[in-house]
């Protein structure tokens, strides 16, 4: 009895591994993909001549255009969580235009004076169009929430739910491909641009306004930067989170390549970790296509080498598939930046003397 048991747990223990490596093929070359179209469609931003503040909307020819402003309309999805709740009042004491909130069952509503409806379509008959929605609904609802609101022509979808099942990810994001949709996260801070708005988890307190444009696919760390920048005087252009999941909405090329044509940005701070392919892509990345000066910052150079770093999934399947663990090792990365004479500090606090250093060379 307990043989024929074994021998099906094994099997399909191979096929999820088998699967997991289909589904991490298939989103690389997606982003690839995604990745060249970016670089050929996207033009310089629009400037606002009549105001002070400064706005972030880099466009895509057709129906996409990126628009990061104080003016944007925001939809919140599953405002009535934990985390919804608690960061919307943020957003909205930040200046974010959230104009409407959606949870099913609690239409009618409203918190912390926004009104709640059940479903996108109820919310933008009643508050109008919106450009942006930020969803902090449960792991398995987001491909529903992330779809009704594409049906409703909301495109830039900032994805802040953590776990994400990656079959709903990659569903997402051929949905995404197919309408010009942006999609940040899963699993992200979302975005923030100082002085103007705020999208997502990142503490205002943090940043300021300035010509240092980050992308992360950390949380904790991300703000830790924009601190260490902020106590040394440099600001912000913009701070993205593109999230810790397997699967992402937006890679860190496609980002760095906006930051490269906002005009706001004049340094790019690049924070990665150990468990990731996609530094090693970038740095191949930023020779050929970033002109401006990147700083990076990796967590986790320092671990010891018999230490795997990961998930536990893609530990076992890298295992399983004879792969070894340590594929992305520190000394990898870090000769990587060498060849690439891009610099790469130990620590945060390192940061904002090499962003200054970078500024210096800029000015000679």
């Amino acid at each position: 009895m307990l043989l024929p048991l074994g021998i099906s747990v094994i099997a399909r223990l191979d096929e999820a591994i088998a699967r997991t490596l289909e589904l991490t093929q298939a989103n690389s070359s997606w982003q690839s993909g995604l990745q060249t179209q970016l670089r050929t469609q996207i033009s310089a931003r629009s400037e606002r001549s009549s105001s002070t503040r400064r706005s972030y909307s880099p466009s895509l020819s057709g129906v996409t255009s990126m628009d990061f402003t104080f003016n944007s309309r925001v939809l919140v999805m599953g405002i009535t969580e934990p985390l919804g709740s608690v960061y919307v009042s943020i957003m909205k004491t930040y200046g974010t235009q959230v104009v409407a909130g959606v949870s099913p069952g609690y239409s009618g509503q409203q918190v912390h004076g926004i009104p709640v409806f059940d479903m996108v379509g109820q919310a933008i008959a009643q508050q109008g169009m919106v450009e942006t929605a930020v969803i902090f609904v449960q792991p398995y609802a987001v491909l529903d929430a992330a779809l009704e609101a594409i049906a409703a022509e909301i495109h830039q979808l900032i994805v802040i739910t953590a776990g994400v099942p990656p079959l709903d990810m990659v569903a997402l994001l051929r949905k995404a491909e197919a309408t010009e949709t942006l999609v940040v996260g899963a699993n992200c801070p979302g975005i923030i641009v100082p002085g103007q708005i705020l999208l997502g988890t990142h503490p205002p307190a943090f940043y300021t306004p300035g010509h240092v444009g980050i992308v992360s696919r950390s949380g904790s760390l991300t703000y830790e930067v924009a601190l260490e920048l902020t106590q040394a005087g440099l600001g912000q252009s913009i701070a993205v989170g593109i999230g810790g999941d397997r699967i992402l909405g937006s890679s860190l090329q496609q980002w760095l390549q906006i930051l490269e044509e906002d005009d706001q940005t004049e340094v790019i701070v690049w924070v990665g970790d150990l468990d990731s392919d996609s530094e090693e892509m970038a740095v191949s990345y930023i020779a050929e296509a970033i002109d401006k000066p990147v700083i990076a910052y990796i967590a986790g150079l320092t671990l010891p080498h018999v230490q795997p770093v990961s998930h536990a999934a893609p530990l076992m399947a890298s295992r399983f598939a004879g792969l070894g663990h340590n594929l992305r090792s520190a000394e990898t990365k870090s000769l990587a930046f060498q060849q690439a004479k891009i610099p790469l500090a130990d620590r945060p606090s390192q940061i904002p003397g090499l962003v200054q250093r970078a500024l210096w060379d800029m000015q000679r």
